[in-house]
């Protein structure tokens, strides 16, 4: 029970004198949060028409775009500071100049990323805190009812163009770019790219192709290998060369047979790669599920039958299965989502309805590792008790690793369970709950106010996960977890007095500060009305 005094002078006291358990030090540490809070707000500050994306993982960087989406502009966040002649200056407001946007944030630089009819990705952003590199989007728009060429999955959209900058976020510049043509990459929350480490993995959707590129400290962006089509670097030449060799030995049967059979074989013997062969990930896919259903058996009678029942059956379905979402395990593993096309590129709310597998992919070997039904209760159980494993965080950041889940806080536990038991239907609650899987790539804030050894909160209106949120004219509450229980502090999007308007829908996003007392709350309404900004701080 140490540094539990509400005096923030009695708990730095309590630091010197007392010693906290062996590996247990930057917990109690960590409850000064519970003293330095935002407490204050200066509402509907006046800001720039822009459209902020995300404070970065180590309080550098607040990542925004103009209204036209063509511009990127970067501020970099300090602490408010005006001066003040009364003895006590917490009683009086804050002065008029002190209650800017530019009082809060110092803008950098301003860089126009798009060209010709680009339009900047706001939901897409990706940062490299090693190397202070941030990786940004701009595409064209999508067109829905794209014929599927060239070996493309029908029924998924298409964009015409779709290019990654890689910027180098202390002065702006743009290190290297990535171009896709007539490709789907979903980038909404960063769904179809997930970086870990220098290694960028990006899902084509429309020709169900992983590219894992490598980010170098020279700024490069280096494509490593693709996984789809082919799986080994020499998958495509042993391929070709068989093909050709097939070909040849065609043509010297072709001389042995009458002149009117030459032109039948000769159609019969040109390899045909997109039609002949599954793809390499699929068959690696398809070896794996018949190898475990082989296994299972030892009589050939039941074994036959198992497999007639269990994989003939379901043949064609695992065959029409594609490759939805992947995120990295490690530098060698990847964990990737099947569904049906008809599921939809984009994960819908109703997501957990569709049919969809997961599977571990080892890049080296080129094997699946494992692979599970979405309503597998052994799959569920990995999930329940090593959340963690599938959250990738930043090495060098140490507060990038107490981001609350249900493996690692037993409040986030019980809060699931509590779930778990209300839920009418097991099966579905499993499928809602690993239709998160994979995760999606620096999707989480690690500010120390989303803690839930620290804090309790109401999740359904704010939460660590960056997402929009439905808002409500009601201050969300932010109370003790541990005793007294008593509320710290209140985070109020939109107007001071509320909405004027209380049938428009209204959504808001809130970008806290990686480990500062700082928040942003942004309220946005459904019909082009200008935003409202609020700024939360320790005054």
């Amino acid at each position: 029970m140490y540094y539990r005094s509400s005096n923030i002078a009695s708990r730095i006291f309590d630091r010197q004198i007392c010693t906290p358990a062996p590996g247990t030090n930057v917990h109690h540490v960590r409850r000064f949060y519970e003293n330095l809070v935002p407490s204050y707000t200066v509402y509907e500050v006046e800001f720039p028409d822009h459209s902020f994306r995300k404070i970065t993982d180590d309080g550098q960087y607040l990542i925004s775009f103009s209204r036209n989406h063509q511009e990127l502009i970067v501020y970099r966040p300090r602490w408010l500071s005006f001066s003040c002649t009364d003895e006590d200056c917490d009683k009086h407001d804050l002065p008029a100049k002190a209650r800017r946007f530019d009082s809060f944030f110092t803008q950098l630089y301003c860089v126009p990323l798009v060209s010709c009819n680009e339009l900047i990705c706001k939901d897409f952003f990706l940062y490299m805190e090693s190397n202070k590199f941030g990786l940004f989007a701009t595409s064209t728009a999508q067109i829905h009812d794209a014929p599927a060429v060239g070996g493309a999955v029908q029924g998924v959209p298409s964009i015409e163009k779709i290019t990654f900058h890689l910027l180098r976020m202390e002065d702006g510049e743009i290190l290297d770019k990535k171009v896709f043509s007539n490709d789907f990459v979903n980038l909404t929350h960063n769904m179809g790219v997930f970086l870990y480490d220098d290694l960028l993995a990006i899902v084509s959707l429309r020709y169900q192709i992983i590219h894992i590129l490598q980010i170098r400290d020279s700024g490069n962006l280096v494509h490593v290998r693709a996984i789809g089509e082919f799986c080994r670097e020499d998958d495509e030449l042993f391929l070709n060369s068989n093909a050709q060799g097939m070909a040849l030995s065609n043509r010297n049967k072709q001389h042995q047979v009458p002149e009117n059979h030459v032109e039948n074989h000769i159609h019969q013997g040109q390899p045909n790669m997109g039609n002949s062969f599954l793809s390499g990930i699929k068959q690696r896919l398809l070896s794996f599920i018949f190898q475990g259903l082989w296994n299972e058996e030892t009589d050939d009678t039941l074994r036959i039958q198992r497999l007639r029942n269990k994989f003939y059956f379901h043949f064609q379905d695992y065959v029409d299965l594609i490759i939805w979402k992947v995120q990295f395990l490690d530098r060698h593993h990847l964990l990737i989502k099947f569904g049906s096309v008809d599921g939809g590129p984009q994960v819908s709310r109703n997501a957990d309805h569709h049919p969809a597998f997961v599977a571990v992919y080892n890049m080296d070997t080129t094997e699946i590792v494992s692979f599970y039904q979405n309503s597998a209760d052994e799959l569920y159980l990995l999930f329940e008790k090593f959340c963690d494993h599938f959250h990738v965080t930043s090495r060098n950041l140490m507060y990038m690793n107490f981001i609350s889940s249900h493996s690692n806080n037993i409040h986030a536990l019980e809060q699931l369970r509590s779930i778990k038991d209300k839920a009418s239907n097991s099966s579905q609650f499993v499928k809602k709950m690993l239709a998160s899987l994979p995760f999606s790539c620096q999707s989480q804030s690690p500010s120390p106010y989303f803690d839930q050894s620290l804090f309790r909160f109401d999740d359904k209106l704010i939460s660590a996960t960056d997402r929009h949120r439905q808002s409500t004219d009601h201050p969300i509450k932010f109370i003790l977890r541990n005793s007294p229980h008593t509320l710290k502090f209140k985070i109020k999007p939109g107007p001071e007095a509320g909405s004027m308007d209380g049938r428009a829908k209204k959504i808001s996003s809130f970008l806290f500060h990686p480990f500062l007392p700082f928040a942003l709350s942004i309220q946005q309404t459904m019909f082009l009305q200008p935003s409202v900004v609020n700024i939360h701080f320790r005054r």
